[in-house]
């Protein structure tokens, strides 16, 4: 499998990550970022690196760094909160409101029956998250999510716990349903650079959402 290259540059790579696939080699083994990486290089003496994550189950704009100093650089950004994330996630439901503002502190917790998962805590992590309906079928809503901060499982406790309806197909914060994975898709990322042009890409609403029924109609410059 070959990942589509959304944006390329001389210490940028923005791709389309598929659903199903590891940023990290998961413990039972699997597949993971890491296969793909030498074919990544396009030229260079270096693999690039993962500069975020995204969850394994959540598709669309993963940004790659081709230097340690592009990855320094664009680490650092991340953590100065600026680079400009959109998500798509179908909720299994339909909210009351058709917009709205989620704060809400995470704090991690684990246990040995269930693992670990991220709960909503004042003590925790801020976290705020914008959010929109987009579309409804069949009972269900598209989302487009703008966070501002970029907690584990953000958007998923968000859905779940400020909205109160979980993303379609959750197997943590809500239920899987019958679908194959968590709808949740990153549908764009502007990684804003000092003297140059952003590294930017817009991914494409991915098959499984269009399926559904879905339709993003939001201009690409909104």
């Amino acid at each position: 499998m070959t990942l589509p290259i959304l944006y390329e540059d001389a210490e940028a790579l923005i791709i389309n990550k598929p659903a199903g696939l590891s940023i990290d080699r998961p413990r039972a083994g699997g597949p993971a970022l890491t296969d793909h990486l030498p074919g990544l290089r396009l030229g260079f003496q270096r693999e690039p690196a993962a500069v975020h994550r995204l969850d394994t189950d959540t598709s669309g704009c993963l940004l790659l760094a081709r230097n340690p100093k592009a990855l320094k650089r664009f680490s650092a950004a991340f953590e100065a909160r600026l680079p400009v994330k959109r998500y798509l996630g179908v909720l299994a439901g339909v909210p009351a409101e058709s917009e709205g503002v989620i704060e809400l502190n995470l704090s991690k917790i684990s246990s040995a029956d269930d693992g670990w998962r991220m709960i909503p805590a004042k003590k925790g992590k801020p976290a705020l998250t914008r959010w929109r309906v987009l579309d409804v079928q069949n009972g269900r809503a598209l989302v487009e999510f703008l966070p501002e901060t970029g907690r584990t499982h953000q958007i998923r406790v968000h859905a779940a716990s400020g909205i109160g309806i979980p993303l379609l197909g959750d197997p943590v914060y809500g239920q899987k349903a019958g679908i194959r994975r968590t709808m949740l898709h990153a549908a764009a990322l502007t990684m804003p650079r000092e003297g140059k042009d952003p590294a930017a890409a817009v991914a494409p609403m991915p098959a499984d959402f269009l399926a559904l029924g879905f339709v993003d109609d939001t201009p690409a410059d909104e």
